[in-house]
């Protein structure tokens, strides 16, 4: 499979690059930080960087495990480091090293060492990280690809990918996953579906149940498919453990907010909080949940659920999340806005809709965006090529399949 270019995240590491602050890249797992690196390897020798300066290592490969005790590893570091040159110290998955700040601060201090690392446990990378690390590190938070991104490794690896149309590309955006390497498995859904289901058990069993100390693991499961099944619906943990019990399955809320800390922690789903855009504040109640790849969605509740607003909501809430922004659910007395997205001072709404081509669901759509009095931009993003563009009292429509490719 041919590298797909990750330019975004890229750049980040370029941008960084030979600043004394550790470079921290998060995500779920196999969402491709140790490609970015590859990546980031081969622009370090483009540039003239040789290879002595460049360490790798992988702590989920075997041939790396004596290196887990933190002695050792800073031991073997020391021996490589260049006197003379700057080092480009990768370590992959540090979360297997015991101790491993002792290590990363011992290197951080050295004016010849250029660090980077990475973990796929947010309750490691945002909370621990934050303590052991405080204010000596920069994150890249990686998701798997973009649609832009996965329409470039089509392309790049099927030379008839060209010839499909951004609907068709689309299709399979949704139903054959985002996670990079399912691109080279384009055509062969039981071979993405063994793939992702490794990639679910691994989160489920390493990621939440261990780190969580959770042994119901069916319960567990159960409440990951409620969730899964309500994306872009209001929920709580209230509400999930009353439906547990009216199927007979008790399980208390303190019980859902573990698993829902646990399923979030893992960066196998988002949270994302609702906003009152009158009042201009964080409400603390009813959230919605968005997951990292729909596809999964699909190979946990199977083909119950078309429901395509709903997964077009996850997709851009997804697409806003890369570009940079803090995303909320906007919420008014009487309505909804999909998305407030907000960077620095700027402050976008975004309502998504399957289509609008029915007048009255067109009417729907618009109503939460005119009720918003200030002049931030207002945008309605839809699967119609039909109407795109168009201009509704200021609110734009655009196709979002264009928008996502924009």
């Amino acid at each position: 499979m041919k590298y797909i270019e990750r330019k975004e995240y890229l750049d980040f590491l370029v941008r960084w690059k030979d600043k004394q602050i550790i470079k921290v890249v998060s995500g779920i797992r196999r969402s491709g930080k140790s490609t970015l690196f590859d990546l980031y390897t081969n622009y370090l020798l483009s540039t003239g960087i040789r290879t002595e300066q460049i360490i790798r290592i992988n702590f989920e490969d075997v041939d790396f495990e004596y290196l887990n005790d933190y002695h050792v590893l800073y031991d073997y570091l020391k021996q490589r480091l260049l006197p003379d040159n700057m080092t480009y110290i990768f370590l992959d998955e540090i979360q297997h090293v015991d101790s491993f700040e002792k290590v990363v601060d011992s290197l951080f201090i050295k004016s010849n060492t250029d660090l980077y690392i990475t973990g796929s446990n947010a309750y490691f990378m945002s909370g621990e990280l934050a303590t052991l690390l405080s204010g000596r590190y920069v994150e890249l938070r990686m998701l798997p690809l973009s649609f832009k991104e996965y329409c470039n490794g089509l392309e790049l690896n099927f030379a008839d990918a060209a010839l499909l149309t951004k609907e068709e590309k689309y299709n399979f955006y949704i139903t054959e996953s985002s996670f990079p390497y399912t691109v080279s498995l384009h055509g062969y859904q039981n071979e993405i579906n063994e793939y992702l289901n490794g990639i679910y058990n691994s989160v489920l069993v390493k990621d939440i149940a261990t780190r969580k100390r959770i042994t119901d693991l069916k319960m567990l499961e159960s409440v990951i498919k409620f969730v899964f099944d309500s994306i872009g619906s209001i929920l709580s943990s209230k509400k999930i453990s009353n439906t547990m019990q009216s199927f007979g399955r008790k399980v208390d809320e303190k019980t859902v907010e573990k698993y829902l800390s646990g399923l979030c922690e893992s960066l196998m789903a988002y949270e994302v909080n609702r906003y009152n855009i009158k009042g201009k504040m964080l409400l603390a109640t009813l959230d919605k949940y968005y997951v990292a790849d729909v596809a999964m969605r699909k190979l946990l509740l199977g083909n119950k659920t078309s429901d395509q607003g709903h997964l077009l909501e996850n997709i851009v809430f997804l697409e806003l999340m890369r570009r940079g922004y803090e995303v909320f659910v906007g919420y008014m007395p009487d309505c909804e806005v999909d998305f407030v997205a907000q960077k620095q001072s700027e402050t976008c709404y975004y309502q998504v809709s399957a289509s609008v081509l029915d007048p009255s669901t067109l009417e729907r759509e618009l109503a939460p965006l005119n009720k918003i009095q200030d002049h931030f931009p207002k945008y309605l993003l839809t699967l119609d090529t039909i109407g795109s563009n168009s201009n509704f009292n200021g609110i734009i429509q655009l196709n979002v399949l264009d928008w996502l490719l924009g």
